[in-house]
């Protein structure tokens, strides 16, 4: 199992509570950018080239069967949430099967508004609430996969 961190729109406080879960429960994590963001990690840090989803390519080439993905990426989330032992949205819930459908038909709803000239509502200023309910959700899912801290 690894933690595995879609990290070109990733905020900086979810990276650190990824390396913080990652050194206590000693798993592997990787976050993974384009060589437009510049990341600074005792991790491992995979960079690749700019383009459109080549960070999801990547993701996608790499992610083994029950690791974990941290992402705002609805399509990315649809491709690996088969493999997956938990995908977590940076806001701080559960990207699952029982969500992805609305969450993808939503994305083509305001990408087909945006597209005719209209507005949709952008994103909002994160909140401690958002940090601290992707905590959560990262804890539980180690805590149930990984039992009590490895390192402990």
């Amino acid at each position: 199992m690894r933690i595995i961190i879609d990290g070109d729109a990733c905020p900086q406080r979810v990276k650190e509570i990824c390396e913080t879960a990652a050194n206590e429960f000693g798993i592997e994590l990787i976050i993974v950018v384009d060589m437009d963001h510049y990341i600074v990690s005792d991790h491992q840090i995979i960079i690749v080239e700019q383009g459109r989803d080549s960070v999801d390519y990547k993701i996608v080439q790499i992610f083994k069967e029950d690791d974990i993905l941290v992402t705002q990426d609805y399509g990315l989330a649809s491709l690996v949430l088969n493999k997956a032992s938990a995908v977590i949205h940076t806001a701080g819930f559960f990207i699952n099967k029982t969500n992805i459908d609305s969450l993808l038909q939503s994305r083509y709803i305001s990408d087909k508004v945006r597209k005719l000239g209209g507005k949709t509502k952008g994103p909002s200023k994160r909140t401690r609430e958002q940090d601290e309910n992707f905590k959560k959700c990262l804890y539980k899912v180690l805590h149930e996969k990984l039992g009590k801290f490895k390192n402990k």
